[in-house]
């Protein structure tokens, strides 16, 4: 039962963090953009390659469904921001310090706990290539100086609240880095959500949807209110 409890948060977090807005085709007609056209991406460097991170650098490792981000402190250090439930388990700083397990991660996306922490490259890369500063080119403020923005990381080192959309590790290194905490894959999600919203031709699927479940469940008070209700919030939403 823990084994598939804990498989099904796995998939919801990581549905959480997914590029909806690379995945699905934009709602207007308007061809979609890649990544590379709203930043200068060099290839990722494998994260056990030699490097030439300066202190301050914005680290960035592409996942499959979501991008995770570090600044780096020097002496192959980055800190991140990272879902963590053991901090507010125990004082113990060696079993906190040891590497985040997806349980942790997990309860600490639930509970809304996370920690700054201090890693290897190679523990914050967890084997993918590392894209270096790639945010700059997106972001229309000038990055701070390299020691401001090691600095600025290294004062919020310890456990924060976290949210997947306001307060992810994408709002601490925009904040170390820019001075202004903001996520790119958070606006884009949002962006995708209104526009989803806006489309009217979603009032009919969910109609029909709905609909369906009635025909298939029977007519009841939820079938029908639910019938009912997601349409016209859709409808006057548009």
């Amino acid at each position: 039962m823990l084994d598939t409890l804990t498989f099904l948060l796995e998939k919801l977090f990581l549905l959480a963090h997914i590029k909806l807005s690379s995945l699905l085709p934009p709602l207007g007609g308007e061809p979609p953009r890649t990544r590379r056209c709203d930043r200068d991406e060099s290839p990722p460097q494998p994260a056990g390659a030699p490097q030439k991170f300066q202190r301050g650098d914005l680290l960035e490792v592409p996942r499959t469904l979501f991008t995770h981000f570090g600044i780096y402190l020097g002496d192959n250090r980055v800190a991140h921001l990272i879902p963590d439930i053991l901090p507010v388990l125990t004082a113990d700083s060696r079993q906190i310090q040891e590497m985040v397990t997806n349980t942790r991660l997990l309860l600490g996306v639930l509970s809304k706990r996370a920690s700054i922490r201090v890693d290897s490259v190679e523990d914050f890369a967890y084997g993918a290539g590392i894209l270096l500063n790639a945010m700059d080119r997106a972001v229309r403020r000038s990055p701070l100086s390299g020691e401001e923005v090691a600095r600025r990381a290294e004062r919020l080192v310890g456990t924060v609240s976290y949210s997947l959309l306001w307060n992810n590790c994408e709002h601490f290194v925009t904040y170390c880095r820019y001075g202004t905490a903001r996520s790119l894959q958070t606006d884009k999600f949002c962006e995708w959500l209104k526009s989803l919203i806006r489309d009217q031709r979603n009032v009919l699927l969910t109609a029909l949807l709905g609909l369906l479940s009635m025909v298939c469940l029977g007519i009841s008070s939820s079938t029908a209110l639910a019938t009912l209700l997601i349409p016209f919030t859709l409808w006057m939403a548009s």
